[in-house]
């Protein structure tokens, strides 16, 4: 059972009270977002993949710091992260990426491009990918003005042209609303921004059954534990991970991913079983 947060997050869907060119694009965008709701209602989203979008990112100017975050935070939910795509800021690419993504997965988010300058091309590329056109959003135009005051320019007032259809989620906390266009959740790149916006995205998308997280560290060789670790995953249905490490107190991580403490207990027990135990460190039971 999904369950959310009860009148914490406010929404708008563009082009109830806005002039839409297309009055038909507008009433299929609803009934299409209408479509999203009830799956995360119902506790169904269960897949999410992300598209990290700037040339930035793919020069090395910049690291990338936000998809840790967003899959922690999915984890959380019970939402599977299966896909991260990275690309540059090129309409007809992020267009391409998007319209496969949303096809593929319950839910997409998007990082990156959603500026005031000219390589800033996330909304028009999400809007050609889901076929509907772009129009001003009033009441954030307004905002932009408030905020900017004097200084307003036609490149900040930019940033309220959306794709017809979007919907605006705010949040007393948040500054600014998370923008989202049918399934496809479209945030910032600057990493606390985008951070801040997490907030919002979970309360939108509740929580369904979470994942649970086990742990053995270990100083075993990861060659000599391979085979182990393939048949305690057949065995116990669990997502079984070995991640090695140079330095600290431990040489390789096992890690027991899934919804059932039981079957992530049993898996553990099992591998504990099948290990020297003077090379296990220390284990964190499910949680």
């Amino acid at each position: 059972m999904s369950t959310r947060g009860a009148g914490a997050v406010s929404s708008i869907v563009l082009g109830e009270r806005a002039a839409d060119p297309s009055a038909a694009a507008r009433s299929g965008a609803v009934a299409r977002w209408a479509f999203l709701g009830a799956l995360l209602e119902s506790g169904m989203a269960r897949s999410a993949a992300a598209l990290v979008i700037g040339n930035e990112l793919l020069t090395g100017k910049v690291a990338e710091a936000n998809i840790p975050g967003l899959a922690r935070m999915l984890f959380s939910l019970g939402v599977r992260l299966e896909r991260v795509v990275v690309c540059r800021d090129d309409v007809a690419i992020i267009a391409t990426e998007v319209g496969a993504l949303r096809r593929a997965y319950d839910v997409v988010f998007t990082s990156g491009g959603v500026g005031p300058t000219h390589d800033d091309v996330t909304i028009p590329a999400v809007a050609r990918a889901l076929g509907v056109s772009i129009v001003r959003h009033d009441e954030l135009a307004r905002r932009i003005r408030e905020h900017f005051g004097a200084g307003t320019t036609e490149g900040h007032l930019r940033m309220a042209d959306l794709p017809v259809g979007t919907r605006l989620l705010s949040r007393a906390a948040a500054e600014w609303p998370v923008i989202v266009v049918e399934n496809v959740f479209v945030l910032p790149g600057i990493p606390e921004i985008f951070a801040r916006k997490l907030d919002v995205v979970r309360e939108e998308l509740g929580v369904d059954t979470p994942f649970l997280s086990a742990a053995i560290f270990t100083r075993c060789d990861e060659g000599a534990i391979a085979e182990l670790l393939l048949r305690i995953e057949r065995e116990h249905g669990v997502t079984v991970g070995s991640y090695p490490t140079i330095g600290g107190d431990h040489s390789v991580k096992i890690t027991f991913d899934g919804i059932d403490a039981g079957a992530l207990d049993a898996a553990l027990d099992a591998c504990l079983e099948g290990l020297d135990r003077a090379l296990v460190v220390r284990v964190e039971r499910p949680r």
